[in-house]
């Protein structure tokens, strides 16, 4: 038993051609767009030098301070005291104004020295540091 379907008069009332035409329209776009893009890079200009610049896409390096069972300061592992840890991050201050800092204290050392160093970041002008825990603690 054969079935008749009717055809449908969708298809043939939509014209292809004002989809075509888009498509070739936005092809046109993205070429041209590309070229001056392409001309943008190849103009010979000097660019001046800057002897403070730093490339853009550099992430900013995390400085970590590390805070022993005693209380000692380490900073890349050598040991430091209260007011050199402040130095130390004024100088990050200054080269980099996003610098963050971790603060990675012993979980039996006193409050107190985790305090200092905060108060050091403070004193630098970093706003941006942390404490680092363990995971699952």
């Amino acid at each position: 038993m054969a079935v008749n379907l009717k055809k449908s008069t969708a298809m043939e009332l939509m014209s292809m051609t004002p989809l075509i035409d888009c498509v070739f329209l936005l092809l046109i776009f993205f070429l041209v767009a590309a070229r001056f893009e392409q001309e943008e890079r190849q103009l010979n200009v000097k660019l001046p030098s800057a002897s403070e610049a730093k490339p853009l896409t550099a992430r900013p390096k995390e400085v970590f301070v590390n805070i022993d069972a005693k209380g000692q300061f380490l900073i890349q592992g050598k040991i430091v005291s209260v007011e050199r840890l402040a130095e130390i991050l004024t100088t990050a201050a200054r080269n980099n104004p996003t610098q963050s800092v971790v603060i990675r204290a012993d979980k039996n050392v006193l409050w107190n020295f985790v305090a200092a160093a905060m108060n050091a970041c403070n004193k630098a002008g970093i706003s941006d540091y942390r404490v680092a825990t363990a995971e699952g603690g």
